[in-house]
């Protein structure tokens, strides 16, 4: 019996470098951070990400930032909730951006326009 446990046990730690690799964060520049300021035009509580849709600048000028963050499980032991940002919040959020200069990235920080953090992102 022991040694049925030991091989599942083993077989489980095997499996685990493959579970996370569909996790990757190779679209992200995590060498460097942008700094954003804008408003919330969308916060999306979902599996198996959540993101805030961030609308930054005004007229024609605006353009849509999707910034991509962990999963409801993972920031929900960070101190998120669904209602951490609300539509029509005014935020700053620094992201890594997407390598592919796409308006987007995965979210670094982010702060209330007085400088109070939310929470964690990460």
């Amino acid at each position: 019996m022991r040694c049925k446990t030991f091989l599942a046990c083993l077989a489980l730690l095997a499996t685990a470098p493959a579970a996370q690799a569909h996790h990757s964060r190779s679209m992200y520049n995590t060498a460097t951070t942008v700094d954003l300021v804008g408003t919330v035009r969308l916060f999306q509580w979902n599996n198996p990400h959540c993101y805030i849709q961030l609308t930054v600048g005004s007229g024609a000028a605006a353009r849509e930032y999707s910034v991509e963050m962990g999963a409801p499980l993972h920031l929900m032991g960070r101190g998120w909730t669904p209602r951490s940002l609300r539509s029509g919040d005014a935020v700053r959020v620094a992201i890594y951006p997407l390598r592919s200069g796409d308006p987007g990235g995965e979210l670094a920080s982010v702060t209330r326009m007085d400088g109070t953090p939310i929470v964690r992102a990460r």
